[in-house]
């Protein structure tokens, strides 16, 4: 016979009382996530039904269709292409100005560094449809409406100053003692950077570049403001126009916002360490 005594009682108490309020927190975590992956969900699943209306579509896919993706393919795959070329060439355009220009504000005595990096803040700062007002006059004077160059220019606005942000906190941070050593045995500030910071900053530029990727794949605004024809029109803008020209076959529209997930959640899942790291290294020192 076991016999429990007081001082076991009083133990055991506050460790149910634990395990309670973890479960607790664990229902309630689940609860907020089924919530939130709910319209994820629901849009996968309204493209595998029979064309049709999505408020009578079924709650599971019962009777699986490809259609929606055949046909979504075959309006908006020009525009998916267009997508990934303008968001590739930011990411690249963007690198390239952003990193010298971090590595420079980081490592060298530069007057008015100060007032620069506060200049980039401002510029974060101001409504896009402001930028692409502006934009819009500029590029019907130089003729760069409806180009894959002038969207990839207008994109990188935004691209270019987080990732100097997120650069030049990286650099700050690295051993100066290596880019001394690098000074002893010769190499000039362009070797240093080639050779020795960018190497090191592998982490800052996977996560500058997929934020650039993510930041130019989501844009609708200057799509919309920037193309004038149906030459050059990014997959956001093609699924807008989709919208009103298909509004009663949701399984052709739910194909292509699908689609057009797929190569944000493939970047995010393949980067993640590389911007867990890159995001929170700079802020120690």
């Amino acid at each position: 016979m076991t016999v429990v005594t007081p001082d076991a009682l009083t133990t055991t108490a506050p460790v149910l009382r634990k395990r309670r309020r973890v479960w607790g927190w664990t229902a309630g975590g689940v609860a907020i996530i089924v919530v939130m992956l709910f319209p994820v969900y629901w849009m996968l699943n309204v493209s595998l039904q029979p064309a049709g209306s999505a408020v009578r579509t079924s709650l599971f896919p019962f009777q699986l269709s490809f259609a929606g993706y055949a046909k979504a393919l075959n309006d908006q795959g020009g525009h998916l292409a267009t997508s990934l070329i303008i968001a590739l060439g930011s990411v690249v355009f963007s690198l390239l100005i952003a990193a010298p220009a971090a590595y420079g504000l980081a490592l060298f005595r530069i007057k008015w560094a100060d007032a620069m990096l506060l200049g980039i803040l401002i510029s974060q700062m101001i409504p896009g449809i402001v930028v692409a007002n502006a934009l819009y006059s500029i590029y019907n004077d130089i003729g760069l409406l409806n180009t894959v160059g002038g969207l990839i220019l207008a994109d990188s606005t935004a691209g270019i100053p987080f990732a100097m942000l997120i650069l030049r906190a990286f650099m700050m941070s690295l051993p100066t003692s290596v880019i001394e050593a690098a000074a002893v045995d010769g190499a000039g500030a362009v070797r240093t950077f080639v050779s020795i910071v960018l190497p090191m900053c592998r982490n800052a530029i996977v996560s500058a570049g997929l934020f650039t990727f993510l930041f130019t794949w989501g844009d609708f605004l200057f799509a919309l403001t920037l193309t004038t024809t149906r030459d050059v029109q990014p997959v956001t803008l093609g699924l807008f126009m989709y919208i009103g020209a298909y509004v009663n076959d949701w399984s052709s529209v739910m194909a292509t916002a699908v689609m057009a997930s797929i190569p944000a959640i493939v970047l995010l899942v393949v980067a993640q360490r590389y911007v867990a790291a890159g995001v929170t290294a700079g802020a120690v020192k």
